[in-house]
């Protein structure tokens, strides 16, 4: 019997689980999926928007895989090279195989003057507040802004512009945490900037996304129209591949609209390269350089500048892979250096040790590019079964967590931490609210079993 450990339960995790126990090459195949957090399902739990709910209702979808009677979840558990936590090597000897799919836990930075003020952060703290993430900062987040500047022109930096422009009783059905929610009834944000440093056509978020800024309830989408016109594509996007050409068609309409005082705005700009946050003690306001194109599909500054006020400052350009210690790791590529998903050594594969997901090939993708990425990983793996299967483990893992000091939290741990938050919604008159702290989890999850 192959005994494998997946660490992570997000979708890349979950999708190599499940092709592992379905394949038929390999009888009777069982996996532990280990995660740091005592609940599965990793960003689509904790990084889709709460107003998401069709791609939220993936994690149906992966409930199936994780309750597959080969498959055994083992939450809030820590791999690494701390005291108490597993090792890699470790793993190794409790398994035959381990496939770490563990993300791209870092944010990339700006490296910009100012970029440390207070009022500025990382698009992933706001998402991880408003997503009731137990690691996430308590809030503040939006209190007292009345301007926000958000930079960056992907699918995050549109989810949270329209979670900071969405009225709060737009979220009240949704699993939003309620110091959060409550926090958002009280925003007095009336305009927020979405700045992208290059034009309309190199824009990152999907037209679907896009369009909702439009459809929001007392909200308007605006476009300076002679801002983007700088984009050779303005004028004509016929030549476009069609999915930006559908961007560039929705930012057209909302290109030299009136503004309307009484609504919030939602302002896409371009061409605007950020060169320092400013403030005395905290933010005040962002600085940018124009940029325009270069002709070789990049962009080169002007020299000319400009000012946005803005008490609270979003940066979304991007994630960044962190080391697992005790794995070898490229710090150029932010991933674990890899051949197919085997793991690299030395320059040479290592015996039982894989990679799927993020930091296997980087923070590309949808959700459903981590299918095929985890079939890869999964598909070398069961090329070297015979070999893998020549090493006997030693232990059960679940001993060996416990006599490390560490609690997991299975399943019905799990389940448990699910009722809790229905009950904490009814109490609080809504749909399902999250728990937002460890302790409030760990109880559900005590409880649970």
């Amino acid at each position: 019997m192959l005994r494998v450990a997946v660490v992570g339960s997000g979708p890349s995790g979950v999708f190599t689980a499940q092709a592992l126990v379905q394949q038929q090459s390999v009888p009777g195949v069982t996996v532990d999926v280990l995660d740091r957090l005592p609940c599965p399902y990793g960003l689509v739990r904790y990084g889709v928007a709460p107003d998401h709910e069709k791609i939220k209702s993936l994690q149906n979808t992966l409930r199936t895989a994780l309750e597959h009677p080969g498959v055994t979840f083992l939450g809030n558990v820590r791999v690494g090279e701390e005291p108490g936590a597993l090792a890699p090597r470790r793993l190794l000897e409790l398994y035959h195989a381990v496939v770490y799919c563990v993300g791209a836990a870092a944010d990339r930075r700006l490296g910009i003057p100012g970029e440390d003020l207070p009022g500025s952060f990382s698009a992933t703290e706001f998402v991880s507040w408003y997503s009731a993430h137990p690691d996430a900062a308590p809030g503040g987040f939006v209190l007292g802004a009345r301007s926000a500047v958000v930079i960056g022109v992907g699918n995050v930096a549109v989810d949270v512009a329209r979670l900071l422009a969405r009225g709060a009783d737009e979220l009240r059905p949704t699993d939003v945490p309620d110091a959060a929610l409550a926090a958002l009834a009280e925003s007095r944000v009336a305009d927020v900037h979405v700045v992208g440093r290059r034009g309309p056509a190199q824009a990152k978020f999907t037209t679907k996304e896009l369009r909702e800024l439009g459809g929001l309830t007392g909200v308007q989408a605006l476009v300076r129209g002679e801002e983007a016109a700088l984009d050779p594509a303005w004028a004509d996007p016929s030549a476009l591949p069609s999915a930006v050409r559908r961007n560039v068609e929705v930012l057209r309409g909302w290109a030299g609209q009136p503004e309307q005082e009484h609504e919030r705005r939602i302002r896409l700009r371009f061409f605007l390269r950020p060169v320092a946050l400013l403030g005395d003690g905290a933010v005040e306001a962002v600085r940018f350089e124009r940029t325009e194109p270069d002709g070789h599909g990049g962009v080169a500054g002007t020299g000319r500048f400009e000012e946005i006020g803005a008490q609270l400052v979003l940066r979304s350009v991007g994630y960044r892979g962190v080391p697992v210690p005790g794995l070898p790791f490229d710090a150029r590529n932010g991933t674990v250096p890899h051949v197919q998903g085997r793991v690299l050594r030395d320059g040479a594969p290592a015996p039982g040790e894989y990679v799927a997901g993020w930091i296997k090939r980087g923070p590309t993708g949808v959700i459903g590019t981590n299918r095929p990425c985890a079939k890869e990983t999964v598909a070398s793996l069961l090329a070297d079964a015979e070999a893998l299967l020549a090493r006997r483990p030693s232990g059960d893992a679940q001993a060996a967590l416990r006599a490390a000091g560490q609690e997991p939290v299975e399943w019905p741990g799990w389940l448990g931490i699910e009722a809790a938050e229905a009950a904490l919604g009814q109490r609080l008159g809504r749909g399902t609210v999250k728990i937002p702290d460890w302790a409030g989890l760990l109880a559900a999850a005590r409880n649970g079993r």
